[in-house]
């Protein structure tokens, strides 16, 4: 079963609907989504955060899809996933998850998967911005 429909790395805006479009199909009753957008403040940052600049290693998108793929098999769900790279400023969608299955309770479930599991395990490295010009570099899990 082809599970993922979307998994890439973006350097342009994410397109929540594009994904919702992805995972639609009239034999799943259940779609959930995820938007992780960037926020104006950080319990690390000292000022305001005005923005994040992400980067990927070269294997970031194929690593995203093993994830999107693990998460949606056992279950029979269907995935789109995509994660931003690049300079973000404040509001700006970071990752876009939608997820479709038969069920609420798979589709709640999956979607958490994915999230949590980038957030451990995808290489993508990010440089907060703060407004005093003071940056940080987070990696996987920060």
């Amino acid at each position: 079963m082809n599970t993922v429909r979307i998994a890439r790395l973006e350097e342009t805006a994410l397109d929540l609907d594009a994904h919702l479009r992805a995972v639609e199909d009239p034999k799943y009753g259940a779609v959930t989504t995820f938007v992780g957008r960037v926020r104006d403040n950080d319990p690390d940052a000292a000022t305001t955060v005005v923005g994040l600049e992400y980067s990927a290693h070269p294997d970031a998108e194929a690593t995203l899809h093993r994830i999107a793929e693990q998460a949606g098999d056992a279950s029979g769900a269907v995935v789109a996933v995509s994660h931003r790279v690049g300079n973000l400023a404040v509001g700006d969608a970071a990752v876009v998850i939608a997820v479709a299955s038969e069920h609420r309770a798979e589709a709640f479930e999956v979607c958490r998967a994915i999230i949590e599991t980038i957030k451990t395990d995808l290489p993508v490295w990010k440089r907060q911005l703060e407004v005093d010009g003071t940056t940080a570099w987070k990696g996987i899990g920060g």
